[in-house]
């Protein structure tokens, strides 16, 4: 048996997921989570194979979940299901620990497949994050700029987008403001940006945010 845990901060979309799991011989939902910090319980108690993920939730996003979820079980799978496009996100999250990535207006059956696949150790990617990962491959001109951010700035990144303050980042992710700046410094600089309005505009317009 599979043991899944399903991360979502909407009651509706766990239900539905948990039905559909309920379907497949080898599937067994052993953990349900609507934030962060419950899945980090889930996580702890250690009796979960896969963790679906939603990577925008209140609070404290899917990006730091994953995060926290890959220091605290490096070799617990995590599969992504987003509903941002796949060009958004899919191809930052692997390279930071993500299993797979789908969108959650996916087929069903996809979602299955997907999870036996990282339950096995693989990756899963769709056709077309495979077709991003072979454009990457042959070099990165056409690389959108946040996804040459690393884990921890891609976190500063998508707080300050969302209009967090550095001291209140400081406080949440256990961190000095001054080590906050410098990732943010970071962030700018590789973004090429001056001000916190135009990281929002980047991020909303990237469909980073909502």
């Amino acid at each position: 048996m599979i043991r899944i845990a399903i991360v979502d901060d909407h009651a509706l979309v766990r239900a539905g997921l948990r039905q559909y799991f309920a379907e497949q011989a080898d599937f067994v939902v052993a953990g349900e989570a609507a934030s962060g910090r419950e899945a980090m319980e889930i996580v702890r108690k250690g009796e979960v194979d896969v963790i679906v993920l939603d990577i925008s939730m209140p609070a404290q996003s899917g990006v730091d979940v994953l995060a926290a979820i890959k220091a605290r079980a490096p070799a617990l799978p995590v599969l992504i299901l987003s509903g941002f496009p796949d060009s958004h996100y899919a191809t930052t999250l692997l390279r930071h620990g993500a299993s797979g990535y789908l969108n959650k207006d996916c087929d069903p059956e996809e979602i299955v497949k997907a999870i036996r696949t990282v339950h096995r150790g693989r990756k899963y990617i769709s056709a077309g994050v495979a077709e991003q990962l072979a454009d990457g491959l042959a070099g990165d001109a056409d690389q959108p700029l946040h996804e040459q951010l690393s884990e921890r700035e891609l976190q500063v990144f998508l707080r300050l987008a969302r209009g967090e303050t550095v001291g209140h980042m400081a406080d949440s992710m256990s961190l000095s403001v001054k080590t906050v700046s410098t990732y943010r410094s970071r962030v700018m600089e590789k973004i090429k940006l001056t001000t916190n309005s135009e990281l929002t505009y980047y991020a909303l317009k990237n469909g980073l945010i909502q």
